[in-house]
């Protein structure tokens, strides 16, 4: 429970994006984001948007922390299709959040996995892999790092 507490406010946001996933590619696309984060149920849910200054759209996660389950589940979309993506679900231990689910990119059916790392109070770092083979091998396709602005 709150584990994305210190996610709350306004973060700069470097991304790194893989330009083509499924080929083996180590050909990265890097531009800029900000996102603003915040909580609700006490701490037991989160919610930010992100915007891409460069590329022309936005995207938004929503997350839920299952009590019962002791995990949270986390959704995605973006303002290109409105589309609310498949769930990844997990948990943090020791500083790492690891959140997994089933997906399709590309036509390819896909294991998804999202990486959190804390880095303090003021930096933070994300990554999304894809696996095609059953978590025998991991793609990174998208990182992100990020610093938070100071309040005021």
């Amino acid at each position: 429970m709150s584990d994305f507490a210190f996610f709350s406010g306004t973060w700069d946001v470097v991304n790194r994006r893989l330009r083509k996933r499924h080929v083996g590619s180590d050909e990265w696309d890097e531009f800029p984001g900000v996102t603003v984060a915040h909580t609700f149920f006490g701490g037991n849910g989160s919610f930010d948007e992100i915007t891409f200054p460069t590329k022309g759209f936005s995207g938004a996660t929503v997350r839920s922390y299952d009590t019962a389950r002791a995990e949270w589940s986390i959704w995605w979309l973006n303002s290109r299709d409105g589309l609310l993506q498949p769930p990844v679900a997990g948990r943090w231990t020791d500083g790492v959040g690891l959140f997994y689910g089933d997906d399709v990119d590309e036509g390819v059916a896909i294991r998804c996995r999202y990486t959190w790392t804390r880095e303090g109070d003021d930096r933070a770092r994300w990554d999304q892999a894809f696996s095609t083979d059953g978590e025998q091998t991991w793609e990174t396709n998208w990182i992100m790092e990020m610093t938070r602005r100071p309040a005021g």
